[in-house]
């Protein structure tokens, strides 16, 4: 009978992974009182200037639109997002940081880079360009890459 050997399973193995590097990086925007998904709205809308939909955030996080509601009502309530009606008659929810959000999203950055460099320490830097040009290459054959650059939403 052939087996799968889990440890060396590609896709949990990535999984298991980015649960280690979640969880590392949840304790600095935990003192803030967010969790995982909380983080990924926030991040999300920082990588940009302007407002984006709920549904791009969705898409870009991967993350179920129920669990990217929650974290908009208690990012909301936090003041760190501000929510409205798009300008097309209102069918797209739209969602912008405020300018407290904004701070915090600015506060957290030099943190959770100083804890990924700790995490990629263990790496040389043609090992840190080689995960990278793998990730990129995974993102864009699952057409995951486009969040990275997009300009409007």
């Amino acid at each position: 009978m052939d087996r799968l050997d889990l440890l060396r399973f590609v896709p949990f193995r990535l999984n298991r992974l980015a649960t280690e590097f979640s969880n590392a990086l949840a304790a600095d925007y935990a003192r803030i009182g967010i969790d995982i998904p909380e983080w990924r709205v926030l991040a999300t809308l920082g990588m940009h200037d302007g407002p984006r939909s709920a549904t791009y955030v969705v898409r870009c996080t991967r993350t179920h639109k129920s669990r990217i509601s929650r974290a908009v009502s208690h990012l909301m309530a936090l003041g760190f997002v501000e929510r409205f009606d798009s300008d097309d008659g209102g069918r797209e929810i739209m969602l912008q940081l405020t300018a407290k959000g904004r701070e915090i999203y600015e506060e957290l950055l030099p943190l959770l880079r100083a804890r990924e460099e700790k995490l990629l320490t263990c790496l040389s830097a043609a090992q840190r360009q080689a995960l990278d040009d793998i990730l990129l290459t995974l993102e864009e054959s699952l057409e995951l890459a486009n969040c990275k650059s997009s300009s409007s939403e």
